[in-house]
């Protein structure tokens, strides 16, 4: 897989390379000189803390873990719920 620096010095990460280890904008990522090549790699990322918070909306209770949250179908919450205790 091959990418271009910009004349701003910017590298494009390829889609695949992203998707496959989960990077996404605004991600911090470490760079380092290893044998004489430039090594990135993503950061570790945080536990997300989610809580319980009134809907705006609705007002019912619902699970919030962020703005950056992935968005979860119906099934799999349900398979979450299943290996719940």
């Amino acid at each position: 897989m091959q990418t271009r620096v910009s004349t701003k010095g910017q590298v494009v990460l390829p889609g695949p390379l992203r998707r496959r280890l989960g990077i996404r904008p605004g991600d911090p990522l470490d760079v380092k000189i290893k044998d004489g090549g430039i090594f990135l790699a993503p950061r570790e990322k945080k536990p997300r803390v989610a809580r319980i918070i009134d809907d705006p909306i609705s007002g019912l209770p619902v699970l919030y873990a962020g703005p950056d949250a992935p968005v979860l179908t119906s099934e799999q919450v349900r398979e979450m719920l299943t290996e719940f205790p």
